[in-house]
């Protein structure tokens, strides 16, 4: 191996680790932050709240107005024609 290949070969290596550790660190975020949604979750449930109906409302936020309305009424359709 050459010095030049030498030289490229340590920069791609000192990237790919800069890549790495960068994900690894992201990683950690990650799981902090899910243990801390874990906790708001603990303290609403012994606070008497539903976390189940709580997750739910979560996910209805991230969703579009419109797309829910129909969603609701294809749900009312269905129900009515099972006599629900």
């Amino acid at each position: 191996m050459t010095d030049e290949s030498d030289a490229n070969y340590r920069v791609t290596a000192n990237e790919l680790r800069q890549f790495i550790e960068r994900f690894e660190r992201l990683e950690a975020e990650k799981k902090d932050i899910a243990d801390q949604q874990k906790e708001v979750m603990s303290e609403a449930k012994s606070r008497g709240y539903d976390t189940k109906v709580i997750r739910k409302v979560i996910a209805l936020r991230k969703r579009d107005k419109d797309d829910i309305a129909e969603e609701e009424a294809v749900l009312e359709m269905y129900k009515e024609a099972l006599g629900m």
